[in-house]
């Protein structure tokens, strides 16, 4: 029996309205950002869904819950859904960084190819058979979209806040 993996990149937050890379700090849903998640809710409230997942980012969590309302369910956070650790470049003006010389402490992709491995993982084992919604971060969600496919992450489309993308494991 498939599981179904709806994945959804978080609603629009302070930092992504401001250019600014959040990484893996917790971030804040903007106006924007809670419209965004509760157009995804009212979508999403007739679907069947059995298990709601998210990264343990605040924005992430706030979407996640915003989404669980309709379905009277709880979200299950973790790590491994994390964005990628951008290192010293967290918190600067992403237009700023655009010829600037990466620093040692950013996660490499082969760590976060690996973190989108043990996530599918996860969710096959946890939830087999079922159809589970989870709220990642762009960055990420490109990475266990190219895991899924055997594509390299930059063949993925990027993808836009709350936008949802249908993966059958």
């Amino acid at each position: 029996m498939k599981t179904k993996l709806l994945l959804v990149r978080h609603g629009e937050t302070v930092d992504n309205a401001n250019k600014i890379m959040q990484g893996q700090t917790q971030g804040e849903l903007n106006d924007t950002g809670v419209r965004q998640a509760e157009e995804l809710a009212a979508q999403m409230a007739s679907t069947r869904i059995d298990a709601i997942v998210a990264s343990d980012l605040h924005r992430a969590i706030q979407t996640a819950t915003i989404v669980a309302a309709p379905h009277g369910l709880e979200v299950v956070t973790t790590p491994m859904l994390r964005e990628r650790d951008w290192g010293g470049f967290t918190g600067r003006y992403i237009p700023d960084l655009k010829d600037e010389v990466w620093p040692d402490d950013i996660e490499t992709l082969e760590a976060l190819s690996d973190r989108a491995r043990k996530f599918l993982h996860f969710i096959k084992t946890h939830y087999e058979g079922k159809t589970v919604l989870a709220v990642g971060h762009g960055i990420v969600n490109k990475a266990i979209q190219a895991v899924h496919y055997g594509k390299q992450m930059r063949e993925v489309e990027r993808m836009n806040n709350c936008e949802i993308r249908t993966l059958e494991l």
